[in-house]
Protein backbone atom coordinates (compact mmCIF):
# COMPACT_ATOMS: atom_id res chain seq x y z
CA UNK A 1 0.00 0.00 0.00
CA UNK A 2 2.93 2.51 0.41
CA UNK A 3 3.22 2.53 -3.09
CA UNK A 4 0.02 4.45 -3.67
CA UNK A 5 0.38 7.33 -1.34
CA UNK A 6 -2.16 9.27 -2.61
CA UNK A 7 -4.46 6.41 -1.28
CA UNK A 8 -2.96 6.07 1.82
CA UNK A 9 -3.26 9.74 3.14
CA UNK A 10 -6.71 10.03 1.81
CA UNK A 11 -7.29 7.49 4.20
CA UNK A 12 -5.70 8.48 7.39
CA UNK A 13 -7.67 7.86 10.19
CA UNK A 14 -6.67 10.27 12.45
CA UNK A 15 -8.91 12.89 14.70
CA UNK A 16 -7.21 15.99 12.22
CA UNK A 17 -8.66 14.14 9.29
CA UNK A 18 -11.87 12.74 10.10
CA UNK A 19 -14.64 13.25 12.73
CA UNK A 20 -14.44 10.73 15.16
CA UNK A 21 -18.22 10.78 15.40
CA UNK A 22 -19.26 10.70 11.49
CA UNK A 23 -16.13 9.34 10.25
CA UNK A 24 -16.58 11.99 7.56
CA UNK A 25 -12.97 13.94 5.99
CA UNK A 26 -12.31 17.38 6.77
CA UNK A 27 -10.23 17.71 3.86
CA UNK A 28 -10.81 17.35 0.16
CA UNK A 29 -8.14 15.75 -2.36
CA UNK A 30 -6.98 18.81 -3.66
CA UNK A 31 -5.96 19.70 -0.13
CA UNK A 32 -2.96 17.00 0.10
CA UNK A 33 0.22 18.39 -1.25
CA UNK A 34 1.28 17.89 -4.85
CA UNK A 35 4.42 16.54 -4.20
CA UNK A 36 3.10 14.16 -1.82
CA UNK A 37 5.45 11.23 -0.11
CA UNK A 38 6.21 8.63 2.21
CA UNK A 39 8.76 9.91 4.94
CA UNK A 40 9.50 7.58 7.26
CA UNK A 41 8.04 3.97 8.46
CA UNK A 42 8.01 2.98 11.44
CA UNK A 43 6.59 -0.91 11.62
CA UNK A 44 5.02 -2.05 14.67
CA UNK A 45 3.55 -5.62 15.39
CA UNK A 46 -0.25 -4.60 15.20
CA UNK A 47 0.12 -1.12 13.00
CA UNK A 48 1.70 0.64 10.03
CA UNK A 49 3.01 5.04 11.89
CA UNK A 50 3.52 6.91 8.49
CA UNK A 51 5.50 10.31 8.90
CA UNK A 52 4.65 12.16 5.31
CA UNK A 53 6.75 14.71 3.17
CA UNK A 54 6.71 17.28 3.04
CA UNK A 55 4.00 18.60 5.32
CA UNK A 56 5.47 15.93 8.53
CA UNK A 57 1.81 14.77 9.26
CA UNK A 58 1.64 11.17 11.26
CA UNK A 59 -0.68 8.64 10.19
CA UNK A 60 -1.31 5.27 12.16
CA UNK A 61 -3.08 2.14 10.33
CA UNK A 62 -3.77 -1.11 11.56
CA UNK A 63 -2.48 -4.03 10.19
CA UNK A 64 -5.38 -6.02 9.70
CA UNK A 65 -7.02 -2.78 7.71
CA UNK A 66 -4.01 -2.12 6.03
CA UNK A 67 -4.45 -5.77 4.23
CA UNK A 68 -8.38 -6.17 4.37
CA UNK A 69 -9.99 -7.21 1.45
CA UNK A 70 -12.24 -5.05 -0.70
CA UNK A 71 -15.59 -4.99 0.53
CA UNK A 72 -18.12 -6.71 -1.66
CA UNK A 73 -21.12 -4.84 -2.91
CA UNK A 74 -24.26 -6.55 -0.91
CA UNK A 75 -26.81 -6.00 -3.91
CA UNK A 76 -24.66 -7.75 -7.10
CA UNK A 77 -24.25 -11.51 -7.26
CA UNK A 78 -20.88 -10.94 -5.86
CA UNK A 79 -22.63 -10.64 -1.99
CA UNK A 80 -24.76 -13.80 -2.52
CA UNK A 81 -25.75 -16.83 -2.13
CA UNK A 82 -27.25 -18.19 -5.47
CA UNK A 83 -30.12 -21.10 -5.49
CA UNK A 84 -32.01 -23.17 -7.25
CA UNK A 85 -34.84 -24.76 -5.24
CA UNK A 86 -33.43 -28.04 -4.49
CA UNK A 87 -30.39 -26.09 -2.68
CA UNK A 88 -32.73 -24.50 -0.14
CA UNK A 89 -33.70 -27.19 2.93
CA UNK A 90 -35.53 -25.15 4.37
CA UNK A 91 -37.08 -21.71 3.92
CA UNK A 92 -35.62 -18.94 5.90
CA UNK A 93 -38.38 -18.53 8.57
CA UNK A 94 -39.06 -16.38 11.98
CA UNK A 95 -41.97 -16.25 14.90
CA UNK A 96 -42.95 -12.44 14.25
CA UNK A 97 -43.06 -12.23 18.36
CA UNK A 98 -39.53 -13.42 18.48
CA UNK A 99 -38.34 -10.83 15.54
CA UNK A 100 -39.94 -8.27 17.13
CA UNK A 101 -38.25 -9.44 20.71
CA UNK A 102 -35.08 -10.91 20.00
CA UNK A 103 -32.32 -8.65 18.41
CA UNK A 104 -30.33 -12.03 16.84
CA UNK A 105 -33.71 -13.07 15.32
CA UNK A 106 -34.38 -9.79 13.42
CA UNK A 107 -30.69 -10.34 12.66
CA UNK A 108 -31.44 -13.52 10.75
CA UNK A 109 -34.37 -12.70 9.05
CA UNK A 110 -32.91 -9.27 7.30
CA UNK A 111 -29.23 -11.23 6.63
CA UNK A 112 -31.73 -13.75 4.58
CA UNK A 113 -33.09 -11.23 2.73
CA UNK A 114 -30.00 -9.48 2.04
CA UNK A 115 -28.09 -13.25 0.99
CA UNK A 116 -30.58 -15.20 -0.34
CA UNK A 117 -33.25 -12.73 -1.15
CA UNK A 118 -36.02 -13.64 0.75
CA UNK A 119 -37.84 -14.55 4.41
CA UNK A 120 -40.74 -15.32 5.55
CA UNK A 121 -42.54 -13.79 8.90
CA UNK A 122 -45.37 -16.40 10.46
CA UNK A 123 -47.95 -15.35 13.21
CA UNK A 124 -47.68 -11.55 11.96
CA UNK A 125 -51.09 -10.47 13.57
CA UNK A 126 -54.32 -11.02 10.69
CA UNK A 127 -55.35 -7.05 10.69
CA UNK A 128 -55.29 -4.67 7.96
CA UNK A 129 -52.26 -2.30 7.71
CA UNK A 130 -50.10 -4.78 9.42
CA UNK A 131 -47.76 -5.24 6.39
CA UNK A 132 -46.80 -1.62 6.71
CA UNK A 133 -45.40 -2.66 10.61
CA UNK A 134 -43.29 -4.93 9.05
CA UNK A 135 -41.88 -2.81 6.61
CA UNK A 136 -41.21 0.25 9.24
CA UNK A 137 -39.30 -2.54 11.59
CA UNK A 138 -36.20 -2.45 8.91
CA UNK A 139 -37.39 0.66 7.04
CA UNK A 140 -39.28 2.84 5.10
CA UNK A 141 -42.60 2.32 3.04
CA UNK A 142 -42.53 3.28 -0.36
CA UNK A 143 -45.36 4.91 -1.66
CA UNK A 144 -46.05 4.61 -4.96
CA UNK A 145 -49.11 4.86 -6.92
CA UNK A 146 -50.98 2.12 -5.09
CA UNK A 147 -50.86 4.06 -1.95
CA UNK A 148 -48.66 2.96 1.36
CA UNK A 149 -49.72 -0.36 0.86
CA UNK A 150 -51.95 -2.29 -1.80
CA UNK A 151 -54.48 -5.19 -1.63
CA UNK A 152 -53.95 -8.04 -3.45
CA UNK A 153 -57.71 -9.74 -4.28
CA UNK A 154 -59.59 -10.12 -7.47
CA UNK A 155 -61.22 -6.58 -8.42
CA UNK A 156 -64.53 -5.90 -10.56
CA UNK A 157 -62.41 -3.52 -13.15
CA UNK A 158 -59.00 -4.36 -12.28
CA UNK A 159 -55.85 -2.30 -13.27
CA UNK A 160 -53.46 -4.91 -12.99
CA UNK A 161 -53.64 -8.61 -13.75
CA UNK A 162 -52.17 -9.18 -10.32
CA UNK A 163 -56.13 -8.08 -9.18
CA UNK A 164 -57.34 -10.91 -10.72
CA UNK A 165 -57.10 -14.97 -10.53
CA UNK A 166 -55.40 -15.29 -13.38
CA UNK A 167 -52.08 -17.47 -12.91
CA UNK A 168 -48.81 -14.76 -12.96
CA UNK A 169 -45.85 -16.08 -14.63
CA UNK A 170 -42.43 -15.28 -12.26
CA UNK A 171 -41.91 -11.66 -12.77
CA UNK A 172 -40.57 -8.50 -11.16
CA UNK A 173 -42.78 -5.74 -9.62
CA UNK A 174 -43.14 -2.15 -10.64
CA UNK A 175 -40.48 -2.33 -13.61
CA UNK A 176 -41.47 1.07 -14.80
CA UNK A 177 -40.25 2.59 -12.00
CA UNK A 178 -36.96 3.99 -12.29
CA UNK A 179 -35.76 3.40 -9.50
CA UNK A 180 -37.86 0.03 -8.96
CA UNK A 181 -38.60 -0.35 -5.37
CA UNK A 182 -36.23 -3.10 -4.17
CA UNK A 183 -38.35 -4.56 -1.48
CA UNK A 184 -41.74 -6.17 -1.73
CA UNK A 185 -43.63 -7.42 1.03
CA UNK A 186 -47.14 -9.73 0.90
CA UNK A 187 -49.04 -10.48 3.73
CA UNK A 188 -51.64 -12.62 3.84
CA UNK A 189 -54.78 -12.08 5.92
CA UNK A 190 -57.08 -14.97 3.78
CA UNK A 191 -56.10 -18.09 1.52
CA UNK A 192 -59.06 -19.99 1.44
CA UNK A 193 -58.67 -20.27 -2.40
CA UNK A 194 -58.42 -23.66 -4.62
CA UNK A 195 -55.10 -22.48 -6.10
CA UNK A 196 -52.99 -19.33 -5.73
CA UNK A 197 -50.07 -21.13 -4.20
CA UNK A 198 -47.26 -18.82 -4.34
CA UNK A 199 -43.44 -19.56 -6.01
CA UNK A 200 -40.03 -17.84 -6.33
CA UNK A 201 -37.30 -18.09 -8.60
CA UNK A 202 -33.87 -16.73 -7.83
CA UNK A 203 -33.06 -14.60 -10.81
CA UNK A 204 -29.42 -14.13 -10.50
CA UNK A 205 -28.74 -17.71 -10.33
CA UNK A 206 -30.90 -18.06 -13.56
CA UNK A 207 -28.70 -15.30 -15.14
CA UNK A 208 -25.99 -16.71 -13.78
CA UNK A 209 -26.80 -19.82 -15.59
CA UNK A 210 -27.90 -17.69 -18.52
CA UNK A 211 -24.21 -16.61 -18.92
CA UNK A 212 -22.62 -20.21 -18.53
CA UNK A 213 -24.94 -21.67 -21.56
CA UNK A 214 -25.26 -18.64 -23.59
CA UNK A 215 -22.69 -16.11 -23.27
CA UNK A 216 -24.21 -13.81 -26.04
CA UNK A 217 -27.79 -14.21 -25.46
CA UNK A 218 -26.32 -12.65 -21.31
CA UNK A 219 -24.41 -9.60 -22.84
CA UNK A 220 -27.35 -8.97 -25.36
CA UNK A 221 -29.96 -9.11 -22.40
CA UNK A 222 -27.33 -6.74 -20.04
CA UNK A 223 -26.94 -3.91 -23.10
CA UNK A 224 -30.12 -3.30 -24.38
CA UNK A 225 -32.56 -0.96 -22.78
CA UNK A 226 -36.48 -2.57 -22.93
CA UNK A 227 -39.09 0.33 -22.00
CA UNK A 228 -41.55 -0.80 -19.31
CA UNK A 229 -44.73 1.22 -19.39
CA UNK A 230 -47.73 1.61 -17.18
CA UNK A 231 -50.79 3.60 -17.70
CA UNK A 232 -54.02 3.85 -15.97
CA UNK A 233 -56.28 7.26 -15.72
CA UNK A 234 -54.04 8.58 -13.21
CA UNK A 235 -50.25 7.55 -14.15
CA UNK A 236 -47.87 7.10 -16.69
CA UNK A 237 -44.71 5.18 -16.13
CA UNK A 238 -42.03 4.38 -18.24
CA UNK A 239 -38.59 3.13 -17.42
CA UNK A 240 -35.96 2.13 -19.95
CA UNK A 241 -33.53 -0.46 -18.06
CA UNK A 242 -32.03 -4.07 -19.40
CA UNK A 243 -33.47 -7.09 -18.24
CA UNK A 244 -30.57 -7.85 -16.91
CA UNK A 245 -28.30 -5.26 -15.50
CA UNK A 246 -24.04 -5.77 -14.47
CA UNK A 247 -22.05 -3.31 -12.50
CA UNK A 248 -18.77 -2.14 -13.66
CA UNK A 249 -16.79 -5.12 -12.80
CA UNK A 250 -19.54 -7.16 -14.90
CA UNK A 251 -21.99 -9.29 -11.71
CA UNK A 252 -25.42 -8.92 -11.87
CA UNK A 253 -26.68 -6.43 -10.21
CA UNK A 254 -30.69 -6.51 -10.84
CA UNK A 255 -32.92 -8.56 -12.82
CA UNK A 256 -35.99 -6.47 -14.23
CA UNK A 257 -38.35 -9.02 -15.90
CA UNK A 258 -42.35 -8.47 -16.37
CA UNK A 259 -43.91 -9.60 -19.80
CA UNK A 260 -46.74 -7.60 -18.81
CA UNK A 261 -45.31 -4.43 -18.99
CA UNK A 262 -42.99 -5.03 -21.77
CA UNK A 263 -43.11 -2.09 -24.15
CA UNK A 264 -42.57 -1.81 -28.08
CA UNK A 265 -39.07 -2.27 -27.99
CA UNK A 266 -37.77 -0.56 -31.60
CA UNK A 267 -35.00 -2.15 -33.72
CA UNK A 268 -34.99 -5.56 -31.60
CA UNK A 269 -32.19 -6.53 -33.42
CA UNK A 270 -31.18 -10.24 -32.00
CA UNK A 271 -33.27 -9.32 -28.40
CA UNK A 272 -35.97 -11.36 -28.96
CA UNK A 273 -33.81 -14.80 -29.18
CA UNK A 274 -32.03 -13.94 -26.19
CA UNK A 275 -35.19 -12.31 -24.55
CA UNK A 276 -36.34 -16.17 -25.13
CA UNK A 277 -33.60 -18.58 -24.16
CA UNK A 278 -33.95 -16.12 -20.54
CA UNK A 279 -37.57 -16.69 -20.65
CA UNK A 280 -37.45 -20.29 -21.14
CA UNK A 281 -34.43 -20.81 -18.46
CA UNK A 282 -36.60 -18.85 -15.66
CA UNK A 283 -39.79 -21.15 -16.31
CA UNK A 284 -37.80 -24.58 -15.54
CA UNK A 285 -39.18 -25.89 -12.64
CA UNK A 286 -36.18 -27.12 -10.84
CA UNK A 287 -36.12 -23.05 -10.52
CA UNK A 288 -38.90 -22.12 -8.56
CA UNK A 289 -39.26 -22.76 -4.71
CA UNK A 290 -43.31 -22.83 -4.14
CA UNK A 291 -45.35 -22.40 -1.09
CA UNK A 292 -48.70 -21.51 0.22
CA UNK A 293 -49.21 -18.35 2.01
CA UNK A 294 -51.54 -18.51 5.27
CA UNK A 295 -52.95 -15.94 7.00
CA UNK A 296 -50.57 -14.26 9.41
CA UNK A 297 -47.09 -15.12 7.17
CA UNK A 298 -45.60 -12.17 5.48
CA UNK A 299 -43.43 -12.51 2.96
CA UNK A 300 -40.32 -10.19 2.16
CA UNK A 301 -38.41 -10.54 -0.48
CA UNK A 302 -35.81 -8.66 -2.74
CA UNK A 303 -37.94 -7.35 -5.93
CA UNK A 304 -34.31 -6.40 -7.90
CA UNK A 305 -33.35 -10.04 -7.71
CA UNK A 306 -36.46 -12.62 -7.07
CA UNK A 307 -39.03 -13.16 -9.26
CA UNK A 308 -42.03 -13.99 -7.56
CA UNK A 309 -45.11 -15.53 -8.87
CA UNK A 310 -48.73 -17.48 -8.01
CA UNK A 311 -50.84 -20.44 -9.70
CA UNK A 312 -54.25 -19.37 -10.89
CA UNK A 313 -57.18 -20.09 -8.23
CA UNK A 314 -60.65 -20.32 -8.29
CA UNK A 315 -62.70 -16.85 -6.53
CA UNK A 316 -65.33 -19.07 -5.35
CA UNK A 317 -62.59 -18.64 -1.97
CA UNK A 318 -61.38 -16.04 -0.42
CA UNK A 319 -57.69 -14.83 -1.17
CA UNK A 320 -56.41 -11.99 0.27
CA UNK A 321 -52.64 -10.22 0.66
CA UNK A 322 -51.60 -6.87 1.52
CA UNK A 323 -48.33 -5.71 0.33
CA UNK A 324 -46.27 -2.68 0.42
CA UNK A 325 -42.69 -1.64 -0.80
CA UNK A 326 -39.61 -0.66 1.07
CA UNK A 327 -36.05 -0.29 -0.30
CA UNK A 328 -32.76 -2.40 0.32
CA UNK A 329 -30.65 0.25 1.52
CA UNK A 330 -33.09 1.00 4.64
CA UNK A 331 -32.99 -2.87 5.18
CA UNK A 332 -29.11 -2.65 4.91
CA UNK A 333 -28.55 0.32 7.49
CA UNK A 334 -31.29 -1.41 9.83
CA UNK A 335 -28.66 -4.85 10.06
CA UNK A 336 -25.60 -2.81 10.46
CA UNK A 337 -27.10 -0.95 13.01
CA UNK A 338 -28.19 -4.34 14.82
CA UNK A 339 -24.67 -5.92 13.90
CA UNK A 340 -23.19 -2.25 15.98
CA UNK A 341 -25.98 -3.65 19.07
CA UNK A 342 -24.56 -7.10 18.97
CA UNK A 343 -20.84 -5.55 19.17
CA UNK A 344 -22.34 -4.01 21.97
CA UNK A 345 -23.91 -6.77 23.71
CA UNK A 346 -20.35 -8.78 23.38
CA UNK A 347 -18.79 -6.13 25.33
CA UNK A 348 -21.48 -5.95 28.00
CA UNK A 349 -21.36 -9.53 28.45
CA UNK A 350 -17.40 -9.14 29.50
CA UNK A 351 -17.95 -6.89 32.26
CA UNK A 352 -20.90 -8.80 33.63
CA UNK A 353 -18.68 -12.36 32.60
CA UNK A 354 -14.81 -12.64 33.00
CA UNK A 355 -15.19 -8.30 34.37
CA UNK A 356 -16.89 -9.58 37.55
CA UNK A 357 -13.07 -11.32 38.48
CA UNK A 358 -10.49 -9.84 40.50
CA UNK A 359 -8.06 -6.93 39.25
CA UNK A 360 -4.77 -7.58 39.42
CA UNK A 361 -4.03 -7.85 43.53
CA UNK A 362 -6.59 -4.32 43.59
CA UNK A 363 -9.45 -3.86 45.84
CA UNK A 364 -12.12 -3.69 43.34
CA UNK A 365 -13.10 -6.22 39.80
CA UNK A 366 -12.04 -5.42 36.76
CA UNK A 367 -15.19 -4.40 35.71
CA UNK A 368 -15.28 -1.75 38.71
CA UNK A 369 -11.76 -0.39 37.86
CA UNK A 370 -12.79 0.03 34.17
CA UNK A 371 -16.02 1.43 35.28
CA UNK A 372 -14.65 3.72 37.62
CA UNK A 373 -11.98 5.20 35.07
CA UNK A 374 -14.62 6.41 32.53
CA UNK A 375 -16.79 7.62 35.29
CA UNK A 376 -13.72 9.70 36.08
CA UNK A 377 -13.44 10.58 32.53
CA UNK A 378 -16.84 11.54 32.18
CA UNK A 379 -16.73 14.19 35.50
CA UNK A 380 -13.78 15.40 34.09
CA UNK A 381 -15.74 16.56 31.06
CA UNK A 382 -13.25 14.30 28.94
CA UNK A 383 -14.69 14.02 24.81
CA UNK A 384 -16.83 10.56 24.44
CA UNK A 385 -13.80 9.33 22.99
CA UNK A 386 -11.71 9.23 25.87
CA UNK A 387 -14.63 8.13 27.90
CA UNK A 388 -14.85 5.32 25.67
CA UNK A 389 -11.04 4.49 26.18
CA UNK A 390 -11.07 4.54 29.69
CA UNK A 391 -14.14 2.02 29.87
CA UNK A 392 -12.21 -0.07 27.69
CA UNK A 393 -8.76 0.53 28.79
CA UNK A 394 -8.17 -3.26 30.25
CA UNK A 395 -10.19 -5.33 28.20
CA UNK A 396 -7.10 -6.87 27.29
CA UNK A 397 -6.84 -8.23 30.91
CA UNK A 398 -9.58 -10.12 30.21
CA UNK A 399 -7.92 -12.06 27.81
CA UNK A 400 -5.14 -13.11 30.52
CA UNK A 401 -4.23 -10.95 33.36
CA UNK A 402 -3.05 -13.40 35.80
CA UNK A 403 0.19 -14.07 33.48
CA UNK A 404 0.87 -10.73 34.15
CA UNK A 405 0.80 -11.39 37.90
CA UNK A 406 3.26 -14.21 37.27
CA UNK A 407 5.52 -11.77 35.84
CA UNK A 408 5.05 -12.16 32.17
CA UNK A 409 3.88 -8.97 30.27
CA UNK A 410 0.89 -10.39 28.80
CA UNK A 411 0.61 -7.02 26.16
CA UNK A 412 -2.87 -6.23 27.44
CA UNK A 413 -2.94 -2.66 25.96
CA UNK A 414 -1.86 -4.33 22.72
CA UNK A 415 -4.19 -7.14 22.79
CA UNK A 416 -7.31 -5.38 23.87
CA UNK A 417 -6.73 -2.63 21.13
CA UNK A 418 -6.61 -5.02 18.61
CA UNK A 419 -9.96 -6.30 19.90
CA UNK A 420 -11.61 -3.38 20.02
CA UNK A 421 -9.84 -1.86 16.79
CA UNK A 422 -13.13 -4.32 15.64
CA UNK A 423 -15.60 -2.18 16.37
CA UNK A 424 -13.78 1.46 17.21
CA UNK A 425 -11.11 3.61 15.07
CA UNK A 426 -8.13 4.74 16.63
CA UNK A 427 -8.89 7.77 18.33
CA UNK A 428 -10.41 5.04 21.30
CA UNK A 429 -8.14 2.37 20.22
CA UNK A 430 -4.66 4.45 20.76
CA UNK A 431 -5.24 5.19 24.07
CA UNK A 432 -6.11 1.90 24.63
CA UNK A 433 -2.99 0.69 23.20
CA UNK A 434 -0.86 3.46 24.91
CA UNK A 435 -1.73 4.16 28.24
CA UNK A 436 0.87 1.02 29.25
CA UNK A 437 3.61 3.21 27.34
CA UNK A 438 2.13 6.52 29.35
CA UNK A 439 2.48 4.49 32.75
CA UNK A 440 6.19 3.74 32.11
CA UNK A 441 6.50 7.40 30.28
CA UNK A 442 5.24 9.00 33.55
CA UNK A 443 7.64 7.46 35.76
CA UNK A 444 10.39 8.90 33.27
CA UNK A 445 9.17 12.47 33.40
CA UNK A 446 7.29 13.63 36.32
CA UNK A 447 8.82 13.63 39.62
CA UNK A 448 6.80 11.96 42.15
CA UNK A 449 4.52 10.16 40.19
CA UNK A 450 5.64 6.71 40.67
CA UNK A 451 5.01 7.03 44.61
CA UNK A 452 1.81 7.37 43.60
CA UNK A 453 1.33 3.85 42.32
CA UNK A 454 -0.28 1.25 44.42
CA UNK A 455 1.46 -1.70 44.99
CA UNK A 456 0.35 -3.95 42.39
CA UNK A 457 0.59 -1.27 39.41
CA UNK A 458 4.77 -1.13 40.92
CA UNK A 459 4.90 -4.70 40.23
CA UNK A 460 3.23 -4.76 36.81
CA UNK A 461 5.46 -1.33 36.22
CA UNK A 462 8.39 -3.74 36.68
CA UNK A 463 6.85 -6.53 34.16
CA UNK A 464 6.04 -4.10 31.52
CA UNK A 465 9.55 -2.88 31.09
CA UNK A 466 10.08 -0.01 33.96
CA UNK A 467 10.18 3.57 33.62
CA UNK A 468 11.48 5.08 29.68
CA UNK A 469 14.66 6.30 28.86
CA UNK A 470 14.56 9.94 28.38
CA UNK A 471 15.08 8.83 24.22
CA UNK A 472 11.87 6.71 24.64
CA UNK A 473 10.21 9.27 26.39
CA UNK A 474 10.93 11.57 23.67
CA UNK A 475 9.38 9.23 21.11
CA UNK A 476 6.67 8.84 23.06
CA UNK A 477 5.91 12.21 23.78
CA UNK A 478 5.54 12.79 19.95
CA UNK A 479 3.11 10.01 18.93
CA UNK A 480 0.04 11.09 18.29
CA UNK A 481 -1.93 9.81 20.83
CA UNK A 482 0.03 10.19 23.47
CA UNK A 483 -1.44 13.17 25.71
CA UNK A 484 -5.36 10.94 25.14
CA UNK A 485 -2.82 8.25 26.55
CA UNK A 486 -1.58 9.72 29.44
CA UNK A 487 -5.40 11.51 30.30
CA UNK A 488 -6.25 7.61 30.43
CA UNK A 489 -3.30 6.79 32.28
CA UNK A 490 -4.28 9.14 35.39
CA UNK A 491 -8.11 8.02 35.33
CA UNK A 492 -6.76 4.32 35.76
CA UNK A 493 -4.39 5.13 38.73
CA UNK A 494 -7.82 6.79 40.18
CA UNK A 495 -9.72 4.21 39.72
CA UNK A 496 -9.10 1.73 42.53
CA UNK A 497 -11.47 2.96 45.30
CA UNK A 498 -12.99 -0.07 46.48
CA UNK A 499 -17.23 0.43 46.71
CA UNK A 500 -17.10 3.64 45.03
CA UNK A 501 -20.37 4.41 42.75
CA UNK A 502 -20.40 4.12 39.51
CA UNK A 503 -23.18 3.94 36.40
CA UNK A 504 -23.40 0.61 35.21
CA UNK A 505 -22.22 0.00 31.36
CA UNK A 506 -25.37 0.24 30.22
CA UNK A 507 -25.14 3.46 30.72
CA UNK A 508 -22.39 4.00 28.10
CA UNK A 509 -23.82 2.22 25.72
CA UNK A 510 -25.22 5.06 23.62
CA UNK A 511 -21.58 6.73 23.59
CA UNK A 512 -20.21 4.10 22.48
CA UNK A 513 -23.18 3.34 19.88
CA UNK A 514 -21.93 7.02 18.48
CA UNK A 515 -18.47 5.74 18.25
CA UNK A 516 -19.04 2.70 16.61
CA UNK A 517 -16.53 2.29 12.94
CA UNK A 518 -19.16 2.54 10.31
Amino acid sequence: MLDNPMWLRDNCPCPDCRDPHSGQKFFQITDLPDDLAVGTVVERPDEVEVTWLPDGHRSVYRRDWLTAPAPVDHRSEAGKRLWAAADLAHAPEADWHAYLSVPGERVRVLEAVQRLGFALLRGVPVEEGRVLEVARSFGYVRETNYGQLFDVRVEPAPGNLAFTSRAIAPHTDNPYRDPVPTIQLLHCLANAAEGGDSGLVDGFHAAALLRAEDPEAFAVLTRTPVPFVYRDAQTELTAFRPLIDVDPLGHVREVRFNNRSFGTLRSPGAFYNAYRAFAKLLARPELMLTFRLGPGDCLIFDNTRLLHARTAFEQSGARHLQGAYADLDGLASTLAVLRRTAALDELEALFTGPGTGDYLGEPVTMAEHMLQAAALAEASGAPAHLVAAALLHDLGHLEGGAELMSGVDNRHSHTGAEVLGRWFGPEVTEPVRLHVAAKRYLCAVEPGYRARLSEASEFTLQVQGGPMSQEEAAVFAALPGAADAVAVRRWDDEAKVAGAPTPGFGHYRPLLARLLRR
